[in-house]
């Protein structure tokens, strides 16, 4: 299987998760404005498992290396299979709290919240448990990421029109999301092998880890979207007829096709895992706020005839995006 040699390579590929995390969220901004992000995330469910199970007998099956895709899935332990499924479970709560918190709070609000917490929780709870990289530099890279984040918010209150009411509701909802957000990674990383060159027995390689991880997400989805779909927070429920009525082809590919981005970077953050630990891992994933936040700016124009000052906010939004990146990464140097 494809194993990742050096810590430069394991970088670059936790760049590209970045990058694929803070870009899969344009899929569902490409669907027309009566598909709404339940039936969208159904589709999107399915491109994760496609593409993991694409990754398994492609880059996890080749090679002389490591253990093959399928010989792995079918050596693992009770307490592999019910940990990397689980982390699907967690993270597919955890993302549709965070969207609900949105909805009812505003981005300026339920982002950083729930996303702040998500940094500092996940970068913590899996620097305890392998403990890889000077924490000095990789927790003031966290913290300056985190203001990176408050500041992007800020800059989006600016934007809006204060429809939103910062209730109490939303407020506790993005704290949950975060909170849950922040331990799914450890789930899937729990259910890894520390070596994937010799694999323990029992334990999974990355590419098994994130296909369990991908069903725990579909199967999930029949509990957790479904509650969304007959009770949305915003908008008119929708029905599974809703779904293959009015669903395009067209609507159908854009969901799956949003799906695989986001699973290309899942999938190569936890290959580049070995080399660069699962803390720098999940932080650099993490700047996938600064990726969305690019693409609000420079494609989608969101910003767009914003009061004063506002460019200022996202000049100092990226500057310290790009900081507290850089010590994450040079926080294993």
């Amino acid at each position: 299987m494809f194993i990742v040699e050096n810590y430069t390579l394991a970088v670059f590929l936790c760049i590209i998760t970045m990058l694929c995390w803070g870009s899969w969220a344009n899929a569902q901004k490409m669907t027309s404005k009566d598909w709404s992000f339940p039936l969208f995330y159904w589709d999107y469910s399915i491109g994760v498992v496609l593409l993991s199970l694409i990754f398994g007998l492609t880059l996890g099956s080749s090679g002389i290396e490591g253990r093959n895709f399928i010989d792995d899935m079918f050596q693992g332990n009770s307490t592999s299979f019910l940990s990397a499924f689980l982390g699907g479970v967690v993270f597919n709560i955890a993302n549709l709290l965070i969207v609900a918190a949105i909805s009812i709070a505003g981005m300026a609000v339920a982002f950083p919240i729930g996303i702040g917490i998500a940094l500092v929780l996940g970068v913590t709870i899996n620097y305890m448990a392998t403990p890889i990289g000077d924490p000095i530099l990789l927790f003031a890279g966290v913290f300056i990421v985190v203001v990176a984040i408050i500041i992007d918010a800020l800059a989006y209150n600016r934007l809006t029109s204060n429809n939103y009411k910062s209730s109490s509701k939303g407020i506790v909802i993005s704290i949950i999301g975060g909170i849950l957000m922040g331990f799914f990674y450890r789930f899937v990383a729990y259910s890894m092998s520390a070596d994937f060159k010799n694999p323990e027995e029992g334990f999974f390689t990355p590419y098994t880890a994130v296909f369990i991880f991908s069903l725990g997400i579909f199967l999930s989805n029949f509990l957790w979207n479904t509650y969304f779909m007959y009770k949305p927070i915003q908008g008119e429920k929708v029905s599974y007829l809703d779904y293959f009525t009015k669903g395009t082809t067209n609507l159908h590919l854009i969901g799956i096709f949003g799906g695989v981005i986001w699973c290309i970077g899942m999938s190569l953050s936890m290959i580049a895992s070995e080399k660069a630990g699962y803390a720098i891992s999940y932080g650099l994933g993490q700047g996938a706020t600064m990726v969305a936040a690019a693409w609000g700016v420079f494609v989608w124009k969101e910003f767009k005839g914003s009061p004063k000052g506002t460019d200022r906010l996202i000049y100092m939004m990226f500057l310290f995006f790009i900081v507290g990146l850089s010590l994450i990464i040079f926080s294993r140097y």
